[in-house]
């Protein structure tokens, strides 16, 4: 383990490597995935991330059924040299005449085929209005389609100065060590947070360390819940997807709540946020390491930056473990279907 929030690691794969910050932005949340939204708000939020220096940008295709991809372009177009775009695909889906913030509903599978790979690249291209995607993740892995097929296309794709590096999400360390024999993956994406230790129990941070790849975590505050500004299931809007993960549900919320608020406590002693607590407990896990938090707010944007000033003392981070071990989580990350689609 390694106590450090360094502001910049070394991104990319043998032989081409770039300075990235470790505090990047995930902007699933900016198209309503996690309830209403204002699109001016959200270009606002984009435009400060970039003046701030947070251009590590994570997007997905199926967010909101294009309309993330729609939001981050409009953000892009004056600013495109500034940022490190990364988006995904893998869930095949259609979209609805009229446009929804639910970004599940429409999705038809996992598709991995190598001619959908490179169909669906090209709408990304388009959609975001960018002749290259920097980061290109499979969202998540086709247990129907070979990783070997799926990552050649992929390949494919940065031959032909589409794509700069490839990326995986949610795979197995098996699936990673497959997929590098056939192109140098520069980066996993994974949900890691103090409610979410997959990474480090099912291998992935191994074989993440082992061939050089940076682990990115997803959600490294559970969604909004580690940051102590959801109180009940009844905060949550009704569109609001997280009405659906077991985690949030009535009865298992309340239960869950006993983590947030011993890190409250010690964010209180500190003179921190809950927020900046967690996301620099994961930013101490592993020096090869981004977290992508995400959020709506100004505010909210400047506290999660300013979390590289924060620093966790060996005694904060053995108090830390302890809490996480005594404190038991009710209910699972997502729903059950989809959990069915995770580390294969």
């Amino acid at each position: 383990m390694s106590n450090t929030s360094t502001d910049f690691i070394e991104f990319g794969v043998p032989g081409d490597k770039i300075l990235v910050p470790r505090i990047g932005l995930g902007t699933m949340n900016l198209s309503g995935s996690y309830g209403s939204v204002n699109e001016e708000e959200s270009l606002a939020v984009l435009n400060h991330a970039i003046k701030k220096g947070c251009v590590f940008w994570d997007s997905a295709d199926v967010y909101s059924l294009g309309q993330n991809e729609t939001l981050v372009g409009k953000a892009l177009k004056d600013n495109r040299d500034k940022v490190i775009l990364c988006t995904k695909f893998g869930h095949e889906f259609m979209v609805p005449e009229i446009a929804t913030s639910d970004h599940h509903k429409g999705i038809v599978g996992i598709n991995g085929k190598p001619e959908y790979v490179a169909r669906a690249a090209e709408a990304s291209l388009k959609g975001l209005g960018v002749d290259r995607i920097d980061v290109y993740y499979q969202h998540r892995v086709d247990p129907n389609v070979p990783i070997e097929e799926t990552v050649a296309a992929m390949a494919e794709l940065v031959k032909q100065g589409k794509v700069r590096y490839l990326g995986l999400s949610e795979c197995s360390a098996e699936t990673l060590r497959r997929a590098y024999k056939v192109h140098p993956i520069a980066a996993v994406e994974y949900e890691y947070n103090l409610w979410s230790l997959d990474p480090e129990t099912n291998g992935i941070l191994e074989a993440c360390r082992e061939l050089g790849v940076t682990l990115v975590a997803y959600s490294p505050l559970g969604r909004g819940f580690l940051t102590g500004q959801i109180r009940s299931f009844d905060d949550l809007e009704e569109t609001d997807i997280r009405r659906r993960h077991p985690r949030f549900q009535p009865g298992n919320f309340e239960k869950n709540l006993e983590l947030v608020l011993f890190i409250e406590e010690l964010a209180a002693r500190k003179g921190c946020t809950a927020s900046q607590i967690a996301l620099a407990w994961v930013l101490a896990q592993e020096k090869n390491l981004i977290v992508i938090p995400g959020t709506r707010r100004i505010k909210y944007l400047d506290q999660n930056i300013s979390t590289n000033t924060i620093r966790l003392s060996e005694d904060e981070l053995k108090e830390i473990r302890n809490a996480i071990a005594q404190v038991e989580i009710v209910g699972t990350r997502y729903p059950k279907a989809m959990m069915e689609k995770l580390n294969l």
